[in-house]
């Protein structure tokens, strides 16, 4: 097996990391693999922010977790267990070395006058900043690193942008946590290639 099957193979949803620091040099490295990801007209519809500095981790952390409260508060959950669960996001963020925000802009992207295109163009900008962020969990998990992709800032953009003091022109889309593992989580389990695959149309060969 080539070395990039094996990394593809063996990468791993990490939650949990050493208290250990990662290098800028890493970081840029894996970043710079995150804009090699191709994408739509090669607009490069991605942003990045690292964020190391423990009280910024913690101010958008606790943010989110406030917003995600009142998502929960919604779907008739005990007080009890929406303070656990929002403790469990904030510790989750705060406790990683590393938090990557990965957002999109819509600036070099293609500009319609139609609803259909602007919303098909929009499709695009969200699959371009998808393969940066595969090719930066690929990336890291290459560098012994561990990694986890949670789509929080999509439930509170507003709030993420507002302590990020990030403008309006970008849409904020995930939040990698990032570090060196302190756990090894097991393989998940994967559907069988015949179950997803079908040939020429969608019918199942005999």
């Amino acid at each position: 097996m080539s070395s990039v099957y094996k990394v593809i193979e063996t990468r791993r949803s990490v939650r949990k990391y050493q208290s250990r620091n990662i290098s800028y040099k890493i970081l840029w490295r894996i970043l710079n693999a995150a804009r090699w990801a191709p994408s739509a007209h090669n607009a490069q519809p991605w942003r990045f922010i690292i964020i190391k500095d423990s009280s910024v981790k913690r101010k958008l952390a606790e943010a989110m977790a406030r917003e995600w409260n009142k998502d929960l508060s919604k779907d008739v959950i005990s007080p009890q267990k929406r303070e656990r669960l929002t403790k469990s996001s904030v510790k989750q963020f705060t406790s990683a070395p590393v938090l990557v925000v990965v957002s999109l802009t819509m600036e070099e992207m293609d500009k319609y006058t139609d609803e259909k295109r602007r919303k098909a163009e929009h499709v695009m900008a969200i699959q371009s900043v998808s393969a940066a962020i595969q090719n930066l969990l690929l990336a890291a998990h290459a560098e012994g690193l561990g990694a986890c992709w949670f789509c929080a800032p999509l439930f509170c953009p507003e709030t993420t942008r507002e302590v990020l003091e990030a403008p309006e022109s970008v849409e904020p889309q995930a939040v990698i946590t990032l570090g060196y593992p302190a756990e090894k989580p097991e393989a998940p389990i994967r559907k069988p290639l015949d179950s997803i695959i079908f040939q020429n149309l969608w019918v199942h060969g005999e």
